[in-house]
């Protein structure tokens, strides 16, 4: 609709409609956060997060509705029929820019529930956001370093139980965890200092991962194996934004989460952690082998 507005402009009244809607949406969460708090009761807390995830859906919702009204964006969708809102999913993504965030909710809002990330358990003191992300449950992690188990024995395997304590409510509420397994985004410097053994990736750091499914293994048992491109080059969030990335490719594997990990204790199973480990290399392998197909469409 405005596609023919100057990339800046179109940078700038992006930016001013997505604080906008922040600013609207936010007061309105908050409110129901504080009754969420105030009345532990289960069926408020549950109406209260079923109306929270929908205050999220339409913030996305209405970010996606504006890429459409600024930008001529072709998006090439591949895999996701077959999602279900009512399913349970972990989903992880290669990492180029902070594009790469909102492109995925594009792809995936309206057709997975709503994605939720793990949390430092010091995030959750950052003001209004860490109401924010209390109240839309996004999990916080309890973990203690190899150092503090060395010095308090008793700690070993709190990190593990208060996490699957913290994730108990998203056994009668559908959830989508998200992680990017390289843990920072992708640039040559980064790839030449880690020797990475892949041409368009970091190495994957499988340890986060491994976490979620031993907290949330008898939950989640589908994997989305997610690979964005964009064939004409890497933009940045503010080239996003400005409408400056034409095309964007966002491939999804469906992937059977193996029995063997659900549940696992990462930590102290060096056999499980080798086959593991193993298992997300052959991953990442084919994602590499993926991304260099996917830059040729």
């Amino acid at each position: 609709m405005l596609h023919f507005l100057p990339a800046p402009l179109k940078g700038t009244l992006a930016a001013a409609f997505i604080l906008l809607n922040t600013l609207i949406l936010f007061p309105i969460l908050l409110v129901f956060a504080v009754i969420k708090l105030l009345l532990p009761i289960a069926l408020i807390r549950k109406g209260c997060t079923i109306l929270l995830n929908r205050i999220a859906w339409i913030w996305i919702g209405f970010n996606n509705l504006l890429v459409d009204a600024l930008h001529k964006v072709e998006w090439d969708l591949r895999g996701v029929e077959g999602l279900d809102r009512k399913h349970w999913y972990f989903v992880t993504c290669n990492h180029q820019s902070w594009a790469d965030i909102p492109a995925i909710q594009y792809a995936l809002n309206s057709r997975i529930p709503l994605l939720k990330f793990f949390l430092k358990k010091e995030l959750i003191w950052v003001p209004l956001l860490g109401t924010a992300w209390w109240a839309l449950d996004f999990p916080f992690m309890h973990r203690h370093t190899k150092a503090q188990i060395a010095r308090r024995p008793e700690l070993k395997g709190k990190d593990i139980a208060a996490t699957q304590a913290a994730c108990e409510k998203f056994r009668y509420t559908p959830v989508t965890i998200f992680n990017f397994m390289e843990g920072t985004r992708f640039t040559p410097e980064k790839h030449d200092a880690q020797n990475s053994p892949y041409q368009h990736l970091l190495k994957p750091r499988a340890g986060g991962t491994a976490f979620v499914f031993g907290a949330m293994g008898d939950m989640i048992h589908t994997m989305l194996d997610v690979t964005i491109v964009y064939p004409k080059g890497r933009g940045g969030f503010w080239n996003y934004l400005c409408g400056r990335i034409n095309r964007i490719i966002v491939d999804i594997r469906v992937r059977d989460i193996p029995a063997q990990f659900s549940g696992m204790d990462y930590e102290n199973n060096r056999e499980t952690r080798a086959h593991f480990q193993r298992w997300i290399s052959e991953i990442w392998a084919e994602k590499d082998a993926r991304i260099e197909e996917l830059k040729q469409a």
